[in-house]
């Protein structure tokens, strides 16, 4: 069971749950509570194809990762991906919502458009799809999406480190997003996220234009991740307890890697 929890980076889909309350412009109720949980669905369905790709490439860079480990088969890791995607689509369509959508910008992102110029790209639209799966809010999308192109951009360094030029402009994406989110904002609880979002991120990614190792990269990729929650705090008109979930989120990541 470890090895799957490890597969689908299972604490990190705690940073999606946010996502269509950030979308939605009413609080969740009845079916549309099942929304959350075909992002979470969507979310590992994405970590287990991404392992199943990036399969001969991780006995190279990630041999602990569960496929080249042994712990778990290629097969296995890809019918675990085919079930989650399904489960995503199935309980999005409960709550009368489509997201085949998002499932096709996932699996394009891991199995054709990662490792391509356009890849953070196509991640930043599969997390922008993921706040759309809520309701219509392009400008909270928008700036999800900002962030998660910053993010993606920056992990690319995990294994071998980036420039500072990169890190210099994903820190400049940061400090727009948290400051479109501060004046879009309003409400004090907002206000205090976009802040403590702006310091978090942008401290950790900052640490890597003094110095762009890989460990410093896998840092701010990790602050980065974790700060999807302060942006969602500050983006969701009804989800300011959206943060509550943070301490939970980053104290499993001590257990499972988030990256």
């Amino acid at each position: 069971m470890r090895a799957y929890l490890q597969l689908v980076r299972a604490p990190a889909a705690l940073t999606a749950l946010g996502d269509t309350l950030v979308g939605t412009d009413a609080p969740l109720r009845g079916r549309r509570l099942l929304l959350p949980l075909a992002s979470a669905a969507l979310y590992w369905a994405g970590m287990a194809l991404n392992d199943w790709a990036d399969r001969d490439l991780d006995a190279v860079e990630r041999p602990e990762r569960p496929i080249p480990s042994g712990r778990i088969s290629p097969n296995a890791a890809l019918a675990t991906a085919v079930g989650l995607t399904g489960a995503g689509i199935g309980l999005a369509a409960a709550a009368g919502r489509n997201a085949v959508p998002l499932a096709v910008a996932v699996w394009g992102y891991d199995t054709v458009l990662k490792n391509t110029p356009a890849g953070p790209f196509a991640m930043a639209a599969c997390r922008g799809l993921d706040v759309l799966l809520g309701g219509r809010a392009p400008l909270p999308a928008a700036l999800m999406a900002l962030h998660t192109l910053g993010v993606t951009a920056l992990s690319r360094g995990e294994v071998h480190g980036t420039s500072p030029a990169v890190a210099k402009a994903v820190v400049g994406g940061t400090a727009m997003t948290a400051l479109t989110a501060l004046i879009a904002g309003g409400r004090p609880t907002a206000v205090a996220a976009a802040v403590a979002y702006a310091a978090s991120v942008g401290r950790a990614q900052w640490a890597v234009v003094q110095d762009p190792s890989a460990a410093r990269v896998r840092a701010a990729t990790k602050a980065g991740i974790h700060g999807m929650v302060l942006l969602q705090s500050a983006l969701a008109r009804h989800g300011s307890a959206i943060v509550l979930v943070l301490p939970l989120a980053r104290a499993l990541s001590r257990k499972v890697s988030p990256t």
